[in-house]
């Protein structure tokens, strides 16, 4: 179970599970719930849904920049401290956007993972970008790295920090006292940058 961006409760059950139990469940959590649920919704009074208009301020790597439309049919996007975008591609505007997210997150998250790859001699088989809103990164047992494009809004300590985590489950598979120290070596502030991501995570979104 957990409550959506929108505020909305998602619950989760084996198929076969009868709705008496599913409502027993949820009954017993019914009070973290519904504090969670509050927070979600004042939390969604402080983000603003993008309208992609003149001096809207965009994230990437944890800054505000100002969006300018522009006439220059030439491009689609274009990032020169600030944002440029075309006005004859507005109502793409979302989608053109989440593109140029996801090249700016393959190019500098295969950086990172490179780095720390090295520092520690991690073996990894590839790297994905994807589309997810919950989860920052992923590591499946076939060694396939994954991050949303999401974390490109976010500062690069806070990057790096899930890097490092899921490097480490290409060890460990689990979240044990020996997997916190392994992601303690090369990130000793994983839980400074955890707590981030919990109280800011909200805001790395476009809608």
């Amino acid at each position: 179970m957990y409550i959506n961006n929108d505020a909305a409760l998602i619950v989760m059950a084996p198929f076969h599970a009868s709705e008496e139990v599913i409502n027993k469940v949820v009954l017993k959590y019914k009070e973290r719930l519904e504090k969670t649920q509050k927070e979600v919704q004042l939390r969604n009074l402080k983000f603003n849904k993008k309208e992609f208009i003149n001096g809207e301020r965009f994230l990437y790597l944890g800054n505000y920049y100002n969006l300018k439309l522009v006439d220059n049919r030439e491009i689609l996007l274009d990032f020169k401290d600030q944002f440029l975008l075309s006005k004859k591609y507005l109502s793409y505007a979302k989608n053109i956007f989440i593109i140029w997210y996801k090249r700016r997150a393959y190019e500098t998250i295969s950086r990172r993972v490179r780095l720390y790859a090295q520092k520690r001699g991690f073996k990894y088989n590839k790297i994905n970008i994807t589309n997810a809103r919950k989860r920052w990164g992923s590591c499946s047992h076939q060694g396939n790295l994954s991050f949303t494009w999401r974390l490109m809004m976010a500062p690069l300590p806070i990057i790096d920090s899930v890097v490092v985590h899921e490097l480490v489950h290409l060890e460990l598979k689990n979240h044990s006292k020996a997997f916190w120290n392994k992601v303690g070596i090369l990130d000793p502030e994983y839980k400074e940058h955890k707590e981030w991501l919990k109280n800011n995570g909200y805001l790395l979104r476009l809608e």
